[in-house]
């Protein structure tokens, strides 16, 4: 298995445009948050708590999560957990209110990334690893940390691999 550096070099070699990271803080929430509503009907109770597709998809990714990292694995459950929360009370809406919030939030989260996407003058990650979709949120988790200073080191190893992130500037592609 790839180490956290390794998945989050990978990712960041499509994302080195400030633009497109900027976009993925915005599209990836939402994006998540779209699937976690989405996937929030049909469940069912098991011992007091409500069991969605929703719920065994983020249970899946958050022990991905904490293999490749302790603190960013605590980090990824609590937002996750909070997705699925979220998703939960809005599935319990009426139909066309959980359908219009979960698909309306999926297309317009991808709408902000395919326009990072745009500005990076790249195709995203997932296109040549699907591995990619589930590192997209980690991503954006490290980012915000790095933006406050923690994980210095790994900021480093990543910027080692994948070049340092560019400000605005033309496309050279």
């Amino acid at each position: 298995m790839r180490t956290l550096a390794d998945q989050l070099s990978q990712y960041a070699e499509y994302h080195r445009d400030r633009r497109n990271i900027l976009t993925h803080f915005i599209g990836i929430p939402m994006i998540v948050f779209g699937i976690a509503t989405l996937l929030s009907r049909p469940g069912f109770d098991y011992m007091g708590m409500q069991v969605t597709p929703a719920l065994l998809v983020t249970l899946a990714s958050v022990l991905y999560y904490l293999v490749l990292d302790l603190r960013y694995g605590v980090v990824m459950a609590l937002l996750m957990g909070l997705a699925v929360w979220g998703g939960q009370a809005i599935a319990a809406q009426s139909t066309i209110v959980w359908l219009s919030a979960g698909i309306g939030l999926f297309v317009i989260g991808w709408i902000f990334q395919f326009v990072g996407h745009y500005y990076e003058g790249r195709k995203p990650a997932f296109v040549d690893d699907l591995v990619g979709l589930i590192i997209g949120p980690l991503f954006v988790v490290a980012e915000a940390g790095f933006a406050l200073g923690m994980r210095a080191d790994l900021c480093r190893q990543i910027e080692e691999r994948a070049g340092p992130t560019r400000s605005a500037q033309l496309r050279t592609q």
